[in-house]
């Protein structure tokens, strides 16, 4: 029988892009089947690299601070994202995300892959 789950302050891990995540719902948290959650804290300076999630998409909240990412077939194009933002990132879009303010940003981010770092493609 499924079951309701809390995540209590989950715990961090660095992933492949280069960035370090606070893990929140996901299939290794809570047996999600369809989904994962978790915030990205990227500190000044910090750029993740280049990447897409294969077959999967991705909806960001920025909670904190701003960020800019490239996005597109050859990253070409670039975007800020303010504090108060949404983001939708369309499954198999290269993106890569950047810090380039002197302040911490925060982000939620959740991924209709429930196992995080299985989807992510460097390029």
């Amino acid at each position: 029988m499924k079951q309701c789950k809390v995540i209590r302050g989950g715990g961090a891990f660095h992933g492949k892009q280069g960035l370090d995540y606070f893990a929140g719902v996901s299939a290794e948290s809570a047996d999600s089947e369809a989904i994962c959650m978790h915030i990205l804290v990227m500190p000044p300076g910090a750029e993740a690299r280049p990447h897409y999630h294969a077959a999967h998409e991705t909806a960001i909240y920025m909670l904190e601070g701003s960020t800019s990412f490239r996005h597109g077939p050859n990253l070409e194009f670039l975007d800020t994202v303010e504090e108060g933002d949404f983001v939708y990132i369309p499954a198999g879009v290269p993106h890569q995300p950047f810090n380039p303010t002197a302040k911490i940003a925060r982000a939620l981010i959740a991924r209709t892959d429930p196992n995080e770092q299985e989807s992510v493609v460097l390029i």
